[in-house]
């Protein structure tokens, strides 16, 4: 019995400490937001060689859920290319320039957003931005993804440069939702260039 007893508290200290391990394991690699915002660029150079599960999608996808929204009426949605056809055909549709600079990254996403949604009460619209909340809704969103993207060590590009009509065909994309970007998700290649920003004082006025 004393030896099942001093077993059985050895055994216990032993999972405490590797759980004690884990948990430090898991703070060691956590990412800060500064980083996130640090590290964070829009890559033009991707490794061909990584790719990226639909879990891992998911998971992103996830994050833009906790989006806040026009009276949380959701207006985004995602069309998620991942097989080498469609990966091929959401490539065609961005521009030549975009097309190379998308070249190996395994996933292209199409954003959306539903119309008379967001910026709407009751059908009528609310203030003269109309349906540029949903515009509004939707790039918060997308702001989720690419942060999460990158906190889970990815990359991205988002692309405004897109044939609308032809991604509307590709993916069977309802009339009623308004076509906005084609954002790519990968590994970058390399260290992309930090572009200069303008100083705060010319873009922000206190009072």
């Amino acid at each position: 019995m004393l030896f099942a007893a001093v077993m059985t508290l050895l055994l216990f200290a032993g999972c405490s400490n590797n759980q004690e391990n884990n948990d430090e394991a898991v703070v060691a690699n956590a990412v800060s937001f500064d980083e996130v915002l640090a590290t964070r660029r829009s890559v033009r150079s991707y490794d061909a060689t990584k790719t990226i599960s639909e879990a891992e999608v998911r998971e992103l996808l996830i994050a833009t859920q906790e989006t806040p929204s026009w009276a949380n009426q959701q207006p985004s949605k995602y069309y998620v290319a991942m097989s080498p056809e469609k990966v091929e055909a959401v490539s065609n549709l961005v521009g030549e320039r975009n097309k190379q600079n998308i070249a190996g990254a395994p996933v292209l996403i199409v954003s959306t957003y539903e119309k008379g949604k967001s910026g709407f009460f009751r059908g009528e619209q609310t203030n003269e931005v109309g349906d540029g909340w949903g515009a509004y809704d939707n790039g918060l969103s997308n702001a989720y993804f690419i942060l999460k993207a990158r906190a889970k060590g990815f990359d991205t590009l988002i692309m405004g440069m897109r044939d609308s009509d032809a991604l509307r065909t590709l993916f069977n994309i309802p009339e009623n939702e308004a076509i906005m970007a084609v954002i790519s998700l990968g590994y970058r290649s390399g260290e992309p260039r930090k572009p200069e920003h303008r100083p705060l004082d010319e873009v922000v006025e206190f009072f």
